[in-house]
């Protein structure tokens, strides 16, 4: 029996998307039709991201399961017109990208790249940094960009503490879960990273009672959600020194707007949401396994838990 796969996403994705995943479906044995214009009664499957455009799944009385190009799922999670499985987008290009990303930013931190870089003023300082093994760096979240991030860093011997909701366990990382175990993790952070799926419990993350944990100077890094920081909150640590600097990525209004005071702070690097972005090429791999595996009867990859948004 032939497949009917809607792709809603933005316009722009489909002629890269389309013969990806022509030739994927293709090759798992797939009879399949796959089109951005489908009567709704006769699609199977909806590969999907917010900007396509679709809201309501209602009328998808055939439906098996729904299929986000986006790791991240809360503009879709709530929607009480979706019944079907829902599965969020984790490819090794996604991942790769994030911790190179991360690890990145975490070795500018580390290696005081910054004063020798953007300070050539003629004064000899020799003041080397400590080793990997010596600076304690935090990551906040540790679904699967969060463990690969951590595991990278651990990798390159640095002192790494990972914090999340529910207890896990990394080899080589300290793990904590919990109220308390956030509190731990902040108060001996020197970088910390943050990695958390934007959620109403997640939201604020670091404010001011938590931004008051860290060691004085800290470095802030956020290539998760701009939810997850208190932005006034972390302007005043920014100005009391509290925090060190901040390498932010994502924000709760994109793009930034031109009177932010993020963009003329000193102690503040904006990226322009580059931390890490999904690659058709992979991604449309990630999809078709999971069509494969549902015709199949096999569990799907990724699925979201919707009471907890991610």
């Amino acid at each position: 029996m032939s497949l009917n796969v809607l792709f809603s996403a933005r316009p722009a994705l489909w002629p890269v998307y389309e013969p990806l995943l022509r030739e994927g479906l293709c090759h798992a044995g797939q009879e399949v039709t796959i089109d951005t214009d489908l009567p709704p009664e006769t699609v199977d499957y909806v590969v999907y991201a917010p900007n396509g455009g679709l809201m309501d799944f209602t009328p998808f009385s055939r439906l098996k399961a729904v299929l986000s190009l986006w790791a991240g799922v809360e503009k879709i999670a709530s929607n009480s017109s979706l019944t079907v499985p829902l599965a969020r987008m984790v490819d090794h290009g996604l991942t790769q990208g994030m911790t190179e990303w991360v690890v990145g930013h975490v070795l500018r931190y580390h290696l005081g790249l910054d004063r020798h870089i953007l300070t050539q003023d003629g004064v000899w300082a020799p003041d080397p940094p400590p080793l990997a093994t010596q600076r304690k760096v935090c990551v906040l979240g540790l679904g699967a960009l969060g463990q690969a991030v951590a595991e990278a860093l651990a990798a390159l011997n640095f002192n790494v503490t990972g914090w999340s909701r529910t207890p896990k366990a990394i080899d080589g990382v300290t793990c904590l879960s919990g109220p308390a175990g956030l509190r731990t993790a902040l108060s001996q952070a020197e970088i910390v990273v943050l990695l958390l799926p934007d959620t109403a419990a997640t939201e604020n993350t670091l404010n001011t009672q938590t931004l008051d944990l860290l060691p004085a100077g800290a470095k802030v890094i956020n290539p998760g959600r701009g939810s997850l920081v208190d932005d006034d909150a972390l302007l005043l640590a920014l100005n009391s020194g509290r925090v060190g600097h901040a390498t932010l990525d994502v924000f709760r209004v994109e793009p930034l707007p031109l009177d932010h005071p993020y963009w003329a702070h000193p102690k503040v690097t904006v990226t322009p949401h580059i931390a890490s972005e999904t690659r058709p090429e992979t991604a449309a791999q990630v999809v078709c396994e999971n069509i494969r595996r549902c015709e199949a009867g096999q569990p799907l990859l990724h699925v979201v838990d919707r009471t907890l948004g991610y």
